[in-house]
């Protein structure tokens, strides 16, 4: 199974809660509304996920994990790739 690239993730996870922020902030605001729902569908579709709360769930797990593996020396560092077999 591909995985996607854990900064991809990181970085779309932290956009996924500024738009959140941004929505709760003026939920009657149709621009952060699409904002909001696109950035949601992008991880929904990267996660493998059918809803919102799981594509969630699963990144964030997925980018604490990955985080786990990268040593605090590797921290920041782009994630090691495996050569295909």
């Amino acid at each position: 199974m591909l995985l996607p690239d854990l900064a991809v993730i990181a970085g779309l996870m932290a956009r996924y809660r500024a738009h959140e922020h941004r929505f709760l902030a003026a939920p009657h605001d149709g621009e952060a509304r699409m904002r909001f729902e696109d950035t949601a569908y992008t991880l929904c579709v990267l996660m493998g996920e059918r809803t919102a709360r799981e594509a969630v769930v699963a990144a964030e797990r997925y980018v604490a994990r990955g985080r786990r593996k990268q040593g605090p020396a590797e921290e920041g560092a782009a994630p090691r790739r495996r050569a295909p077999r």
